[in-house]
């Protein structure tokens, strides 16, 4: 078999096209086995380092580590960052709380601010804004893959001594002005959650932009000792030299991830015929209802993660998310902003009300988007989307 391409479930004698579903491109089967028939299952085996140099050719980046999260790539990049109690890190409101938990796990303060109302990027405006002498590093989203002004960005934060993590959960294979997401800041996080458009299940990768931090990078990946290191021959024995956590994934992990990225362009291809066709089909009907589709700058590269639009009012979002699945369409809302959740007024500051992160929160609506869609599919959601009246 070389793919699975049931995208819906039977419910009487319809069927459901759901929101998202993992993709088997073909080779998972295979190279698990061979990952199973191996004597390497814990981490940094064939697979490890396969998927690892995928990633840093692609990246054209020297310093590149999987992780068993995105979450835990960006805990490792605050350690990097030696942000700690009394220290701020800026993040936007509109995005996922993992952005935040890392930031609370170092006894630091996250200052939230708000996005722009075209790409739901961070607010640059905003950010400096609310640089203070205790901020210690900015953690930026790029939102459904697009650049959030990453240039622009490094350029601010540069001179001041900032750090700059990007949090590129949605953007594997995008790029801002021809250079790949990830790779302008000090760190970079990637996901490889079953959501994502390349897929282990649960994992991660961090990016590392200098020689000192990748060095230390190895021992907090591998719970705090020089490991690494002793498994290159560069010392005699390894022990406890620093902080660290079990960071490492197992390589049969890396063995899904690998057969992912072996069918990258195949897998590009089939999410971008989805999100063109979205794109082209919903012109008409987003100007009847008063909807705006999703914004695409000119400079931005981006990997049909996602397709949404903003509905006109919280009563639109809601009333298409049920006529959607009345039509056996699973369409989903999207963050619910950091700064008004209990743990964010809790941990967090805010130093200027995030209005366009509470506006669009209550009127985004994300259609389905996964390679297994075909133009059966497609057409079902088009259809049930655009009978959703303007009235």
């Amino acid at each position: 078999m070389r793919h699975r391409t049931t995208t819906a479930i039977h419910l009487g004698d319809n069927m459901t096209i759901r929101f998202s579903e993992p993709y088997l491109a073909g080779l998972e089967h295979s190279y698990l086995a061979q990952a199973l028939d191996s004597s390497v299952w814990h981490g940094d085996g064939d697979f490890t380092s396969r998927a690892t140099a995928w990633i840093a050719q692609r990246h054209e980046c020297e310093h590149v580590l999987l992780t068993t999260s995105c979450t835990h790539a960006l805990e490792m990049a605050q350690i990097l960052s030696d942000v700690g109690p009394g220290d701020e890190v800026i993040c936007p409101s509109f995005t996922f709380p993992s952005a935040a938990t890392a930031i609370v796990s170092r006894g630091a303060v996250p200052v939230f601010v708000d996005v722009r109302p075209d790409t739901l990027n961070v607010d640059l405006a905003a950010v400096e804004a609310a640089i203070t002498e205790r901020t210690k590093a900015v953690c930026v989203v790029h939102y459904a893959g697009v650049g959030a002004q990453p240039d622009e960005l490094a350029a601010l934060l540069g001179p001041r001594g900032i750090v700059l993590i990007e949090d590129n959960a949605h953007g594997l294979g995008a790029s801002w002005k021809g250079r790949m997401l990830g790779t302008f800041g000090d760190f970079g996080t990637q996901s490889f959650h079953d959501t994502k458009n390349i897929t282990s299940g649960e994992g991660g990768a961090l990016l590392v932009g200098s020689d000192e931090h990748m060095a230390r990078a190895e021992i907090l990946r591998e719970k705090g000792t020089n490991r690494s290191a002793f498994l290159r021959g560069q010392v005699d024995k390894y022990t406890w030299v620093d902080q660290g956590s079990s960071y490492l994934p197992s390589d049969l992990l890396a063995a899904l991830l690998m057969a992912q990225l072996d069918r990258f362009e195949e897998i590009q291809r089939a999410r971008t015929k989805v999100w063109d066709s979205y794109d082209s089909g919903l012109q008409s009907w987003a100007k009847e209802v008063g909807a705006s589709l999703m914004h695409v700058p000119d400079e931005a590269d981006h990997p049909a993660h996602m397709f949404y639009l903003l509905m006109p009012s919280p009563q639109h979002q809601a009333g298409l998310i049920d006529h959607l699945a009345q039509r056996d369409v699973v369409a989903a809302f999207h963050y619910q902003p950091l700064d008004s959740s209990p743990a964010g007024r809790r941990f967090g500051r805010t130093p200027e009300a995030c209005r366009v992160s509470a506006d669009v929160a209550a009127r985004l609506v994300r259609l389905p988007l996964h390679p297994g869609l075909g133009e059966v599919e497609i057409d079902r959601v088009l259809e049930a989307t655009t009978s959703f009246p303007a009235a």
